[in-house]
């Protein structure tokens, strides 16, 4: 005799329990999921779009209900008309899609007006079991507002009787005196816990792989260190520009962009000692112990860049950043940068920490590269190259190791080749979920393992703030590099010196189509 299917509280609740190892005793309670800045980007393209992956696929309670807001004029019929483009709706789902559609509701207000916010929560209270439910407030704005609206919610919309949680985009501000003072600010509104300040590569499949490569394996752990890691790479790379952006990205620069936060989480995931458990805040104290290791970043480790046009470019995508009208004339702002971190510890004292990270590159990639030290005694006249493992977080996951054998045939010689486990081929049923997908999943079910701390975001603007003041106040100029080449030369040089070599023969390949 066949079971009663599953209602989506169920599974909910069974998800929770295997990922966290608790029985909510609310995983039936109404949840309100409040989108705050519904009209603008973030929102349309990829907050909706995962809200209706994840209402699809029955991962969210029962009574979900999603409420929009924002100053524009606009209806729930707007909100679908913008988002759709970007929901990859199958052809036998429109009925699910009009049911996700009939949750959504949406109200026009002003951030900084509390009657707006009261509105809003009369609204909130007036949903199916709304004066009960637990409300998850996501903040899709500019920070200039986070203040006011994070003030409005902690005065007029928190859940009477539910819990109250509230998602925070980054920038979390612009260096230590301004995170400092936005950290003071919520402190005062909620509790550490009540706060998700969401840094998206954190949730990425091979991001949280490393955890489960590093401490679920034995062969890692004897050589994840000084004694036998050369160097260790962590790279970001776009092959396009600012695309018309420019007027925002000149604000914020590459190192605020990209460095300060999504290269430095994976440092801390490479580098930090064991947790006891996998509890959010065991893993998130190794975390911070790294990062208190790593000294501010001297000017004399760093090489900034910025990019001009290509001559030989085909079309506008191929000009430089300051021909995009929208940047301002004769910026400094660096498009591309290359860093050198030291983690003073036992375990990686020594050890060069290398960020990498740029615009209009010759391709889109994102890795982390743990370079290996030779071998000693080598009794093959210099012909075996450094061992490599390579974790590519985007695209195409996959984990490779690149080692020396002997070379197939009569040859008695080295060969430099490579292990590769290659997510396309080896799990080809397997749907690898978005990363906002899993990181909104984890605010409804209370993990905060994939979120940045207080603490945590403390010790990331102290390594990086003298820095950026440095560059700023002087008008430091970064170097020319041409539209879709590796970047500066300069910053290969820097990598070299710090003891990373260049010269092995194997890099990785793309699995052919027919083989996936």
């Amino acid at each position: 005799m066949s079971s009663a299917p599953l209602t989506r509280s169920e599974v909910f609740g069974q998800l929770r329990r295997e990922l966290y190892g608790d029985a909510p005793s609310n995983e039936g309670s109404a949840h309100l999921f409040i989108i705050l800045g519904a009209s603008g980007d973030l929102a349309k393209k990829k907050i909706y779009p995962t809200l209706w992956w994840l209402f699809r696929d029955g991962l969210l309670p029962e009574n979900t209900h999603f409420v929009g807001f924002a100053r524009s004029k606009f209806g729930v019929d707007d909100i679908k008309k913008a988002c759709l483009p970007y929901m990859k709706v199958a052809e036998d789902e429109g009925e699910s899609l009009s049911a996700f559609f009939r949750r959504n509701s949406y109200l026009s207000g002003r951030y900084d007006d509390a009657g707006s916010f009261s509105r809003l929560n009369a609204h909130l209270s007036s949903l199916p079991g709304g004066g009960d439910a637990n409300r998850l407030f996501y903040l899709a704005l500019p920070p200039t507002v986070y203040h006011h609206v994070s003030a409005n919610i902690g005065t007029l919309c928190m859940s009477p009787k539910g819990w109250t949680r509230v998602i925070v985009e980054k920038p979390f501000g612009r260096d230590l005196q301004s995170s400092q003072e936005l950290s003071v600010h919520l402190a005062s509104l909620f509790k550490e816990e009540q706060i998700y300040r969401i840094d998206h590569y954190l949730g990425k499949e091979m991001v949280q792989n490393l955890m489960v490569l590093r401490f679920g394996n034995r062969i890692f752990g004897p050589i994840w260190n000084r004694n036998s890691v050369a160097a260790v790479v962590l790279t970001f790379k776009e092959p396009f520009g600012t695309q018309g952006r420019g007027g925002y990205f000149d604000d914020f620069g590459i190192i605020r962009d990209v460095m300060q936060n999504h290269l430095l989480q994976m440092l801390s995931l490479v580098a930090m000692e064991k947790p006891a458990s996998t509890s959010s805040d065991d893993v998130r104290d190794e975390k911070v112990k790294v990062l208190k290791c790593v000294a501010p970043v001297a000017m004399s480790d760093v090489v900034l860049g910025q990019y001009v046009g290509d001559p030989e470019g085909q079309g506008p995508a191929q000009l430089g950043y300051l021909d995009d009208p929208t940047v301002p004339q004769g910026s400094c702002t660096p498009t591309f940068a290359t860093a050198v971190l030291y983690v003073r510890n036992e375990r990686w004292d020594g050890v060069p920490f290398i960020l990498r990270c740029g615009k209009a590159l010759n391709e889109r990639k994102a890795e982390v590269r743990l370079q290996f030290t030779d071998v000693p005694g080598d009794i093959f006249a210099e012909r075996c190259m450094r061992n490599e493992l390579v974790v590519r977080v985007q695209p195409d996951e996959a984990i490779y190791l690149k080692m020396t054998t002997k070379k197939p045939g009569v040859y008695f010689s080295p060969e430099e080749t490579e292990l590769d486990l290659t997510y396309k081929s080896r799990y080809k049923d397997v749907k690898l979920p978005d990363a906002y997908e899993r990181l909104i999943l984890d605010v409804f079910c209370g993990s905060q393992m994939h979120f940045v701390r207080s603490d945590e975001l403390r010790e990331a603007w102290r390594i990086f703030t003298p820095l950026l003041h440095h560059i700023e106040s002087q008008k430091i100029p970064p170097v020319p590099y041409t539209y879709g080449s590796r970047g500066p030369a300069e910053a290969d040089s820097l990598v070299q010196s710090v003891g990373f070599r260049y010269g092995g023969t194997y890099k990785w390949v793309k699995p052919h189509s027919a083989c996936l």
